[in-house]
């Protein structure tokens, strides 16, 4: 417990130091997130409280309802306590959810600015050959995930999509497979379908073509 509460105190150092003061909305937030992922309430932000329970509800519901408002409390009072007192007094009013959607609406300059950069870093990754396809393809979904926080979700196909299309020709066998067999997998089933076919690939016939396309000089004849 105690290293728990330790670990606590680190984070919210990184919010302490860096209030958010009108032009670092975007980083912000993200340690907001990092911060309330530890203590299992980021989802007070997406989700607002719901009406009180009747009276003869069962006790998990009731149960369900208090914990959702004494998180939402004590979020709010983080939220409150790293922002500089200019936007305190704009939001000490307002529910955790409600002040984090004021806070997008008012950001949302800069929401964009970083979707746009985001966005550009994921439509122009292309896997060079010879390089491991592993931290690509999470390189990839880091930045699908951000697109997400940032209010623009991308369909499951179309982020596939773009992670297939990324791989260089020698990878043309099992997207082929891929497509053809209509497989519709998760982004991280994907990416553990690519790892042993990266193996195989780098074998053999598949090594030999990275040795040529990576640069490293051709075969010669004969061989």
């Amino acid at each position: 417990m105690a290293n728990n509460n330790t670990n606590n105190l680190a984070l919210r150092s990184i919010l302490d130091k860096d209030k958010l003061n009108g032009t670092n909305f975007i980083d912000w937030q993200r340690n907001l997130s990092i911060v309330l992922r530890m203590d299992e309430k980021e989802y007070v932000l997406e989700k607002p409280i719901p009406p009180a329970p009747p009276a003869n509800s069962p006790k998990a519901v009731k149960d369900a309802y208090e914990k959702h408002v004494k998180d939402d409390n004590q979020v709010s009072c983080v939220m409150l306590a790293t922002m500089i007192t200019e936007l305190q007094k704009q939001h000490e009013d307002m529910k955790a959810h409600e002040m984090i959607l004021a806070l997008r609406q008012l950001y949302q300059g800069q929401s964009r600015h970083e979707r746009f950069l985001v966005s550009k870093a994921l439509f122009s990754c292309k896997l060079s050959l010879g390089n491991p396809v592993g931290p690509h393809v999470l390189k990839m979904i880091g930045y699908i995930t951000n697109l997400e926080k940032l209010g623009f979700s991308l369909q499951k196909e179309l982020a596939t999509d773009l992670i297939l299309q990324s791989l260089p020709e020698l990878y043309k066998g099992f997207v082929m497979n891929y497509m053809m067999h209509d497989l519709d997998k998760p982004l991280p089933e994907l990416l553990k379908m690519l790892q042993p076919a990266e193996e195989n690939l780098t074998k053999g016939k598949g090594a030999s073509v990275l040795m040529v396309q990576g640069g490293k000089g051709k075969p010669k004849k004969g061989i």
